[in-house]
Formats: structure tokens, sequence, C-alpha cells
């Protein structure tokens, strides 16, 4: 990600990412602080100055030049900024309250943050209720006080389907909806197949729920979910089949582990393909899942053979299969 900053910020920039790569939680601050100082707009130093450098730790760790105890370090860094920005700037709220809470089994919470936090800058009455929050716990908390609006984040397409069940438990208590995060496609395009309006943005989430009625509820454009269904049920045997057919001989306990893990995550982008019907959904998991093992030395020739077993399995399973034999390993 190219981060587009003004002037003040571009020359803040690379010493925050040092920063961050030394884990300097107070530079870190005092960048921040010192923006805030010089006159930045608070709003533009979480956009474009917090948003981009922690993309840029995600490309890091994509790319293997990171490890996970890096990015995570980084992250909680990060966090630790937008805390103290929000401190530094205590805004009044001048519009109805908001929530703002990533849905269950979604641990990505920073971006999310960010977008409570411009939220409130915005006048808005903010809850954020941070990461991984169970649906009915949701709900229950929507029923007690009655917000203007829910806003739910997934970073994930593959959990797509289980962000479809939240969104319609909060339906269910009358509260309007927002969607947002990679989740929904770089455009939003399976937030419209959802049938639920979604923000590019923080900026645009505040003029999304600035709106009269923006949550029309419209009917999602999903398909038969019968291919889906099948594809969960069958998830741990298409994983066990998968194994059995890699040589794991050479592979430590951890390297097994990592293995299963990826598994999962193929099986679980196909399902989330087949639930949206769309196959751009899983050549988009598979270009990001190959270029990842690429750069930790995984030959691909193993992804290829995986989906050649999968897809023999899965003969009956007319969009699952043209899904994966029409994926690009590469």
């Amino acid at each position: 990600m190219t981060a587009v900053l003004s002037p003040t910020l571009e020359s803040a920039y690379p010493d925050y990412l040092r920063c961050l790569d030394a884990a300097d939680e107070h530079g870190a601050i005092d960048i921040a602080l010192a923006l805030l100082d010089d006159g930045v707009p608070a709003d533009e130093v979480l956009l474009s100055l917090v948003a981009p450098a922690q993309a840029q730790v995600g490309e890091w760790w994509q790319r293997n030049e990171w490890s996970v105890a890096q990015e995570h370090a980084a992250t909680h860094v990060s966090e630790r900024v937008v805390a103290a920005v929000s401190v530094a700037v205590r805004p009044r709220a001048t519009r109805d309250r908001v929530v703002v809470a990533c849905m269950d089994g979604e641990w990505h919470a920073l971006p999310a943050r960010l977008v409570s936090e411009v939220l409130r800058l915005d006048g808005w009455d903010v809850t954020f209720l941070g990461a991984s929050v169970p649906s009915p716990h949701l709900v229950s908390y929507l029923h007690r006080h009655d917000p203007r609006a829910v806003l739910l984040a997934c970073a994930l397409p593959m959990r797509l389907p289980l962000a479809f069940q939240a969104i319609e438990a909060c339906r269910r208590t009358d509260v309007p909806v927002l969607v947002g995060g990679r989740g929904f496609g770089a455009d939003g395009r399976w937030a419209s197949k959802l049938g639920v309006a979604y923000a590019t943005d923080a900026r645009a989430a505040s003029s999304v729920l600035a709106t009269a009625a923006f949550d029309s509820a419209s009917a999602p454009s999903l398909v038969d979910d019968t291919e889906y269904a099948g594809l969960v049920a069958a998830r741990v045997e298409l994983i066990d089949l998968a194994l059995d057919r890699l040589d794991l001989s050479r592979y430590s306990p951890a390297q097994v582990d990592a293995t299963v893990a990826d598994l999962g995550y193929i099986v679980d982008s196909l399902a989330a393909a087949v639930y949206v019907d769309d196959a751009t959904l899983f050549g988009e998991f598979v270009g990001w899942l190959c270029e990842v093992l690429d750069s930790r030395g995984v030959p691909l020739h193993t992804v290829g053979r995986t989906f050649d077993v999968l897809a023999d399995r899965l003969r009956d399973f007319p969009r699952a299969h043209a899904f994966l034999r029409g994926a690009a390993v590469s």
C-alpha cells in the first residue's frame, strides 16, 4: 500500500515505521502527538499515518520479511498510538450513538478501532466492542442500548457466511447495519451480495450514517446453499484427505500444524466463494496464499496437487469443482 501523505506526514512516516520496527511505543506516540501539535488533524494522523503503516506491516509479514511476533508488537504499538490520539483529542458527542464491533472470530480489531475513533472525531457517540464479539452477546447489547446503527467489521472473505448470520441477527433487533473491511471485497461487492450497506472507509462510514435510512435490508442475492452446507459438513474429511496425499515425512510438528491450518483456509475460502457464488473470491485467496507460501519456501506444486485431490472428491459439487479447476497456482 502506498501512503498518500501531506508534507508533514510524509516526513514523519519513515520515522514512524522505524518505531514500529523497534516496537518503540513511546517514540511512535511522540511522533503522533507532535503532528497534532503541528496542526495536523487527528483523523489525518489516524488514516494517513497509522493506517498505511499498519498495512505496510501486513505486507512485510506476507512477504516473510517480518515474523508474527514482530507484526503483533507493531500492532500493539499502533493501538497505543490510537489510544494516545484519542486521549489528546476529546470531542464532545453531538450525534447519535453507534456501536462498532468485529464479528465473531474476527480478531483484526485495529481497522475497526480506527473507524471508531474517526467517527468519534466526527461527533458520533461511539461504543467500540472490540474483537470477536459473539452474535448473541452483540444482539443483547443492541437490545439494551438501541443505538442509531451497528457497524460490523470483517477482514477475511472466508468469514462471509458467518458475517451474514451476524448481519441477520442484528437486523432482527431493528438496528440498521453498516459493514466494512476487506472481507467484503475491495469494492464492497460481497456486501451487495449479502444485501447490506457498505462503507469503503471511516469517512465514508460517517457519511452513510448521516443518511436518514441507509439500511434498506435488500434481499441478499445468494444462491441455494445446499452445496455450501455440503462443503461445511465435509470440511474435516477434505482436510484429512488432502493431508493423506501430501508427503509430510520431513515436516516438523510446527510445519504440520501450519499445513493443517492452510488446508482449513483453503476449504473455508472455497466454501465462502460457493456461498456468494463468485469464483473471484477463491481466486484472490489463492493468489494471496501462493505469495505467502512462496515467500516461506513452500513448493507451490503442493497447492496444485491439493486442488486436484479436492476437485476429484468434489465432483458432485459443481461450483466448488469449477472454482478449484479454474484457480491459477503460480
